[in-house]
């Protein structure tokens, strides 16, 4: 029997002794642990990489027959955790790791899967990796079902590490644990207590407790004897800061359970976590429609279209609770006898959605699974515009201490919700259990009326960088002719980045008075790095808050600018581009009627 111990917290938690963490991976060796997990990236931070790898290579020395997991696809710039599945940096990772611990590496795993590279090419690096003796085996960490398949069909995988607790069953209902049992891949299971709090949860379980109790463990023991009964190919990795934590966790490794606690151990926790089985579903059955796609996808517009034909509709923005909670109360509706019900949530993995396909079918019912087929373009589109229209403006992310996040508080989508889409969307397949599988284009809104702009980047553009106060606007060669050349036909805008400053109310009226024109301008005062707010491009939150704020029609607009950034907001905003490298566009020859004096500058 393989018994785990997950070493993380003794090199990552900032009050870490390290001659206390050694005592823990001995104590734990010494009560039965054969298999230790670490990663190059547990420290702290990037100047001391290997941290924890170099703790098990003092404890262990020479000896071999501990096994030694360790992963790489990590790396830790200022303490943050940014994923890198490079082929050259997997490659010297592994070697880096290999010497920190002294030895061959038995199991070398793809710490995260990074979405800046094919996972097709780190698989390829693993397996070359395996090829050239660097390593034993290879495996892959934080993964979904098909992820697995695409990588089984590159090259043979031999361990998955997911997180699998009895609060955390995705790789449960996704059916990654069924597929790895069945190809006999070993399933590493980390935070198999669910941390501090599933440890308090599981003390207090009444059915978890009274097992305990019956049988001389604690409920931690309970809990990770129970998780080895769910697939012959699981190991548990409970992590330990104390000699005392390791020793117990090993003890619950080793635990077997009689019939009557795993009958209700399965019961009390594993509802609603795997399929229903062989179900049979007649024609006249009632029928499930979940409606998936990324967020602001147009999925509560086609749910409204299903409620106007008698559905039902189940929604979590519009109950509350969880997803498991939303398909228990579907599970009553069909109980009381209702026929056709649309469930409209994101529902980007397969886990997410066995839990509805589950309840359906135990009652009998058909589900059809309809798709947005929405880019992330049009969503993000879609996302500014629905925050314009209901709250006439754009919310901002919170800042920092004190200011407040106008997003959350109102309910709205923020640009990360969209990239969580797509780093997590697992494609719907007949094998979930559905009855069809449909896709729907997802199509804009025509625009309504509105009068050209030409919407101008100003930083480097019209004035020279990025003039931090109006003073220290100096125009650039050539601005105010061509501006002026534009202004007959079309509106005026202008869009700044200045991260930090509140207002750029006066920066616009300056420029107004050095252009003689009059000009509105829009900024994004937030910081670089993953994008939080709808204002900095490539995003087109500053295209649609000039269209709402001025009547603009951004389909007989044009945007000049400079660099990708510039070129994805036109393209996101559907505005003709033009590259200042090509020089000052010409106003077209076919422009409408001159449009009047505007108002003052903005």
């Amino acid at each position: 029997m393989t018994i785990g111990l997950g070493c993380m917290r003794l090199s990552t938690e900032a009050a870490r002794d390290v001659d206390a963490g050694r005592a823990v991976i001995a104590a734990a060796i010494e009560a039965g642990v054969t298999l230790l997990d670490t990663a190059d990236a547990y420290a702290l931070d990037a100047s001391e990489v290997g941290h924890n790898e170099r703790l098990i290579a003092d404890v262990l020395g020479a000896r071999t027959d501990i096994e030694v997991v360790t992963k790489g696809g990590l790396v830790r710039p200022g303490g943050a955790w940014v994923a890198n599945g490079r082929a050259r940096h997997l490659t010297a990772a592994a070697r880096a790791s290999r010497e920190r611990l002294g030895r061959p590496i038995d199991l070398y795993v793809l710490h995260a899967v990074d979405p800046k590279t094919p996972l097709a090419t780190s698989v390829r690096a693993l397996a070359k990796l395996r090829d050239d003796g660097v390593v034993r085996r290879i495996g892959l960490s934080n993964i979904g079902l098909l992820q697995l398949e695409a990588a089984i069909a590159i090259a043979p995988i031999d361990a998955v590490e997911v997180e699998l607790s009895p609060w955390k069953l995705d790789a449960i209902r996704g059916g990654l644990v069924a597929a790895c049992t069945a190809r006999g891949i070993r399933v590493l299971a980390h935070r198999p207590l669910g941390g501090p709090a599933g440890v308090r949860r599981a003390q207090a379980d009444p059915v978890i407790a009274a097992i305990a109790a019956r049988i001389g463990a604690t409920p931690a023991q309970v809990v990770l004897a129970w998780l080895r009964t769910l697939s012959p190919m699981i190991v548990t990795i409970p992590g330990a800061t104390r000699i005392e934590t390791a020793i117990s966790a090993a003890r619950g490794q080793a635990l077997v359970l009689d019939d009557d606690a795993r009958e209700a151990l399965a019961a009390r926790l594993l509802a609603l976590a795997s399929p229903a089985g062989d179900v049979s579903i007649g024609r006249t059955a009632p029928e499930i429609v979940i409606v998936m796609g990324m967020p602001a996808s147009g999925k509560s517009t086609l749910a409204e279209d299903y409620v106007a034909r008698g559905y039902v509709r189940l929604n979590r923005d519009e109950r509350g609770g969880t997803l498991i909670a939303l398909a228990r109360q579907l599970g009553q509706l069909l109980a009381e006898g209702a026929t056709r019900v649309v469930v409209d949530n994101t529902y980007a993995s397969r886990a997410s959605r066995a839990p509805v396909i589950d309840v359906a079918h135990r009652h009998g019912a058909r589900v059809r699974c309809v798709v947005l087929e929405t880019s992330m373009a049009d969503a993000q589109a879609n996302a500014v515009i629905r925050i314009l229209a209901r709250h006439g403006r754009l919310l901002m992310p919170g800042g920092g201490p004190g200011t407040p996040n106008e997003l959350a508080r109102a309910g709205e989508i923020d640009p990360r919700a969209l990239f969580r889409f797509r780093r997590d969307h697992e494609p719907p397949r007949d094998d979930e259990g559905f009855a069809a599988i449909e896709h729907v284009a997802f199509a804009r809104r025509a625009p309504g009326g509105g009068r050209p702009a030409l919407i101008v980047e100003l930083d480097g553009v019209v004035w020279r960088g990025r003039p931090r106060t109006p003073e220290a606007i100096e125009l650039q060669p050539g601005a105010r002719d061509a501006l002026r050349a534009w202004s007959a036909d079309h509106v005026l805008a202008g869009t700044t980045w200045q991260p930090g400053l509140a207002s750029v109310a006066a920066h616009g009226e300056r420029l107004a008075a050095l252009l003689e024109l009059p000009i509105h301008v829009m900024h994004c005062a937030h910081p670089a790095g993953p994008p939080v707010c709808w204002c900095r491009k490539p995003l087109p939150g500053l295209a649609f808050a000039l269209a709402h704020a001025h009547a603009l029609d951004l389909t007989r607009s044009l945007h000049l600018g400079q660099g990708p950034a510039d070129r994805g907001f036109a393209a996101r905003a559907q505005l003709r581009y033009a590259d200042l490298a090509a020089g000052w566009p010409i106003p077209p020859d076919d422009a409408p009627a001159p449009v009047g004096p505007d108002d003052a500058a903005c």
